[in-house]
């Protein structure tokens, strides 16, 4: 298991890139195969874990890069 002090460092912009393309978290959610649910747990930075193969496809469908989603927050 991780230290304390790296838990939630990893940040998801899913909130950001999906206002940036006038998207919702339904239409993605059609688009990647997904559900909602689960996009809201990786959008709200609660997911422990995420598929490469799900990253992928959000990636496609959103038009960025796994680093334009994901980044990684400075140690506090």
């Amino acid at each position: 298991m991780p230290p304390e002090e790296e838990v939630g460092r990893v940040h998801c912009r899913l909130d950001e890139l999906l206002e940036e393309r006038g998207m919702t978290l339904s239409r993605l959610a059609e688009l990647v195969g997904v559900t909602v649910v689960n996009l809201s747990v990786l959008k709200n930075d609660r997911a422990r874990a995420v598929r490469f193969s799900t990253l992928t496809a959000i990636c496609d469908a959103l038009g960025c890069e796994i680093g334009d989603l994901l980044v990684l927050r400075p140690r506090a």
